[in-house]
């Protein structure tokens, strides 16, 4: 198994179940078997969940790869760069071209290279499940509606339209999110539409990864060449914990979908599982050390 990219150790997490009992990396590993998506909910700033997740990926290639396939999604990779992401992985471009091409976060060579970089290596498909962000910004700022005046390649780039609406329990979590930052607006019908329109775009995001996961799955199934693929989905933890956002949106495009959840939480005492704070954000729950530093 190649070195990996974090000064990392045991001792800057703790596995938990969902509801509080500790478990093992071996037992998030062993529950892939029987799953076709795993969803990874990270803090994007979070580098022991960045240790995590490229550790599980080296652990599930190398006791599924043989298998069935393994294929690493990402929220941090936007639809329309597919093809330039298939490129690099194929060896056809540059480091460079694909970067200066493809959009990457600001902390792709710290946080997620070494996860492309080792499924380039291995083979592994890599899909850019994300909605481009100029479209999120449309619907923030005109409403979900504005998505038909695009024309039908553009819409290749998202989820279908029109895309289903969160749920009842999705939607209460965001806007009481959003409240924490809207603490000094008044209760107007003004501040309402705008935070209708930033739930309509957060909800994009989830559809499309959704879509993107399941277009994956359900080509597997045409093909009917032996297992199903297992994907892991790389996501902020908000679009995945307890089962909301992305999974709600999967099961509708793909019903016979099983996945696991698994959310990364720095937490100052992340030694011990808070019922009131961290019980059912996943099937696993990863406390993680806040203080826990990058490898210069």
């Amino acid at each position: 198994m190649a070195s990996l990219s974090y000064s990392q150790t045991e001792e800057n997490y703790r596995i938990f179940d969902s509801v509080g009992n500790q478990q093992t990396l071996d037992k998030i590993i062993e529950r892939m078997q029987s799953v076709d998506v795993v969803f990874l909910g990270e803090q994007h700033d979070d580098a022991v969940a960045h240790y995590l997740q490229e550790k599980i990926l080296q652990l599930t290639f190398e006791k599924y790869g043989s298998q069935r396939q393994v294929v690493l999604s990402m929220e941090m990779f936007e639809r329309d760069v597919q093809m330039v992401l298939d490129e690099y992985l194929s060896g056809l471009i540059t480091e460079e071209k694909f970067l200066s091409d493809s959009r990457p976060w600001v902390n792709y060579k710290s946080d997620y290279r070494p996860l492309v970089e080792f499924a380039k290596t291995n083979k592994i498909p890599v899909i850019a499940s994300n909605a481009p962000r100029r479209y999120v910004n449309m619907v923030s700022r005109q409403g979900k509606d504005a998505l038909m005046k695009l024309s039908e390649q553009a819409k290749r780039w998202i989820a279908p339209l029109p895309y289903s609406p969160p749920s009842e329990d999705y939607a209460k979590k965001f806007l009481s999110l959003i409240g924490e930052f809207h603490q000094s607006d008044s209760e107007s019908k003004s501040v309402s539409i705008k935070n209708s329109k930033m739930l309509d775009a957060q909800t994009l995001w989830d559809a499309t990864m959704a879509f993107s996961i399941a277009e994956v799955l359900k080509q597997s199934e045409i093909s009917k060449q032996g297992k199903p693929p297992l994907i892991i989905q790389l996501n902020g933890s908000f679009h995945s914990e307890s089962g909301l956002g992305i999974p709600e949106h999967l099961v509708k495009y793909f019903p016979k979908a099983k996945y696991l959840v698994v959310t990364f939480r720095p937490e100052e005492n992340f030694n011990d599982f808070d019922e009131k704070k961290h019980k059912n954000l996943g099937d696993f729950v990863v406390l993680t050390n806040p203080k826990a530093f990058r490898k210069k």
